[in-house]
């Protein structure tokens, strides 16, 4: 019998063995099994190939699938490798791990498994498709992309004997209004298409003839989920409606339904993690999300799987600016104590993990403890440099908070207890989830309205509906809310940048942001009274959005009237009180940096600016609250009419 290739458990288990404990145990089965192959004899079959071979034939591609006995020795081995995994894990995420080395090991083991599963021939774990809206943002797209080569390449999940990842299809669901851009983006198709990627742009007039190839009534009942935009102007769909879009694809392309996942995923998520080095923020290739995802798929009856994010939080500026205001004002007070030109001493902060929302204002809104701290900026330049070095570029980074950036609250990720306990969850991360083909029902609804929250709204109906069955697991992906081409290169809905890159206006957002709040915590107290399955009545609605809308616009009031006064006192800080950078002309770029973020501040939340107004306006509260009550009371036939698709 032919003895199967495991140098790579063999090397792990001896460098590791005593360092790691269970390892020892695994080397020694593994010794058993090599020692019960050695002694076995070989089919028939691998003697008639190599018979074949030694007469001048050209041997088969591919090695012949082991059947019998062989493939229960397979099966063992496979085995070997499922029980180390947790092991590794524990060991390279420990505090102090001699980390790279070991993530080598960790990835070179999966590769190893799977040339073991293809030998076997009859791999049924599940295939994937995995969608990815994108607007107007190439830089995004190439980097989502990269992350997905990676994953494939470093983890060979469902092997490439054929030139392509087989078990992995992509879909780039085009909803860009740039011409230029829709261009860029088929050309990072075609790139990694030739990297191996089974990748699909999904474009424009596909989408249109797509949704248009359903029966008129339907495609009408479907409006509010899957837009009904003229063909003309079939782009900016917005987020929901161009990832509902995703899911006729996903029907068009699915060959087993049984064997199938579906993965949602946005542009500025990347399938790695963060870690916190002494020299910075790493980024690593450190989990198998298609092995661990199948795995939970075939050993649960879960229908519905979100992972959080870690990175730049996921969500708008205008709930993360009084916190971020504290931070900034106590960098300040810190760099007023600490001469110019001394070495940096702002490095080796540890900001929050993934999953306390320390980044949001109103943390206490979903269940967390908001904790009355401060978070350290931790510098992010390189080697030898002083504090007017470390200004510069703190000043430098300011503006991209209102693309989604905090420069002191990024969460890093945290092993804890594994990758695949799971957890019921009650919000879906639309750019982390993943459905099987009866999840594919339970639809993020109410595109049409345009606002923020979706991803929460949608999940505390669908945890109403199938409770555990909708799950949440520890893979996050990494989110990067602007990549290295700067924030020229962007398109965020809702956020208006002018040329100079100093007036930043995001009004449209910070007004979706508490409307989409009225909606969730509405949705959510609507859940606990009525029944999730049967249409929800309009005076409960009402009655309920009533209440929520006096609590929201009390707490919104009051984190305004916080946020202002923060602003002024930052301003102080900065500009009134003496401190030693205003007597260097070298910092005057910098300083007017500041001065830009502090005026974007009070254009974007103070006395005057137009969203405030907004929100304060009875008549334009009046009509929105008028559309979510429609939206909610239609929420039952719209979903019927969903659900007929499946």
């Amino acid at each position: 019998m032919t003895d199967f290739t495991t140098t790579h458990l063999a090397d792990c288990v001896a460098r590791y063995r005593s360092a790691i404990p269970g390892l020892d145990d695994i080397g020694e089965r593994l010794n058993l099994l090599k020692s019960a192959i050695s002694k076995s004899p070989r089919p028939l079959g691998e003697r008639d190939r190599e018979r074949g071979e030694s007469c001048g034939e050209s041997p088969s591609p591919l090695p012949s699938p082991v059947k019998g006995e062989g493939a229960k020795t397979v099966d063992a081995l496979i085995e070997l490798y499922e029980q180390s995994y947790p092991l590794l894990e524990k060991a390279m995420w420990s505090p102090g791990s001699d980390f790279t080395p070991l993530l080598v090991a960790y990835q070179s083991l999966f590769r190893e498994q799977e040339a073991l599963i293809q030998r076997l021939g009859n791999d049924d774990r599940h295939s994937f498709i995995l969608s990815i809206p994108v607007a107007d943002r190439p830089p995004h797209l190439r980097a989502c992309l990269e992350s997905v080569y990676q994953i494939c390449s470093l983890f060979n999940y469902g092997g490439n004997a054929s030139g392509t990842w087989d078990k992995i299809k992509v879909i780039v669901a085009e909803d860009s209004r740039d011409e230029n851009n829709i261009r860029r983006h088929v050309e990072l198709v075609e790139e990694y298409q030739r990297k191996g990627l089974q990748v699909i742009h999904f474009g424009l007039d596909e989408q249109y003839e797509l949704l248009h190839s359903l029966p008129p009534e339907k495609c009408e009942r479907l409006g509010n989920l899957l837009t009904t935009q003229p063909k003309e102007r079939f782009y900016r769909k917005g987020q929901a409606a161009n990832r509902n879009l995703s899911y006729l694809k996903f029907l068009q392309l699915t060959e087993d339904k049984d064997r199938t996942l579906y993965y949602l995923v946005d542009s500025d998520q990347h399938f790695c993690v963060n870690r916190k080095t002494e020299s910075g923020e790493e980024v690593v290739y450190a989990l198998n999300y298609f092995q661990a995802i199948d795995k939970i798929f075939r050993t649960t009856d879960t229908l519905m799987l979100t992972g959080k994010l870690v990175g730049d939080p996921p969500v708008s500026p205008s709930v993360m600016t009084a916190n971020f205001l504290d931070d900034v004002t106590a960098f300040f007070a810190r760099l007023a104590t600490l001469p110019g030109d001394q070495a940096c001493q702002f490095h080796g902060a540890q900001g929050p993990v993934a999953g306390d929302a320390a980044y949001h204002d109103l943390a206490g809104l979903f269940g967390f403890e908001k904790k009355p701290e401060t978070f350290p900026y931790s510098c992010r330049l390189e080697g030898e440099h002083d504090h007017n070095a470390c200004l510069k570029d703190f000043a430098l980074q300011l503006n991209a908070f209102f693309f989604g950036e905090h420069l002191t609250r990024k969460t890093w990720f945290s092993y804890g207890n594994g990758f695949t306990q799971l957890a019921p969850a009650r919000t879906v991360y639309p750019g982390n989830y993943i459905a099987n083909y009866a999840g594919l029902k339970y639809i993020i609804p109410f595109g049409h309205l345009r606002l923020r929250m979706s991803g929460p709204t949608a999940g505390r109906l669908i945890a109403a509906e199938i409770a555990g069955r909708f799950a949440s697991f520890n893979m996050p992906n990494l989110h990067r809310r602007t990549t290295e081409a700067g924030l020229d290169d962007d398109f965020r809905p809702g956020v208006e940048l002018d040329e100079a890159q100093q007036s930043v206006d995001l009004s449209d957002e910070f007004e979706r942001q508490f409307f989409g709040d009225l909606m969730l915590f509405s949705t959510e107290e609507l859940v606990k009274q009525a029944d999730v399955k049967q249409p929800f009545a309009q005076e409960v609605i009402a009655t309920i959005i009533a209440r929520k809308e006096a609590e929201l616009l009390a707490l919104y009031r009051q984190k305004h009237v916080a946020i202002v006064a923060k602003n002024r006192q930052l301003h102080d800080l900065v500009f009134n009180a003496g401190h030693w950078w205003l007597r260097s002309p070298d910092l005057a770029v910098a300083l007017r940096q500041v001065q830009a973020f502090i005026d974007n501040i009070a254009r974007n939340f103070g006395e005057h600016a137009p969203a405030w107004r907004q929100i304060q306006s009875a008549e334009h509260r009046a009509q929105r609250k008028r559309q979510i009550v429609e939206a909610l009371m239609n929420y039952r036939a719209e979903r019927r009419a969903w659900d007929s698709l499946f």
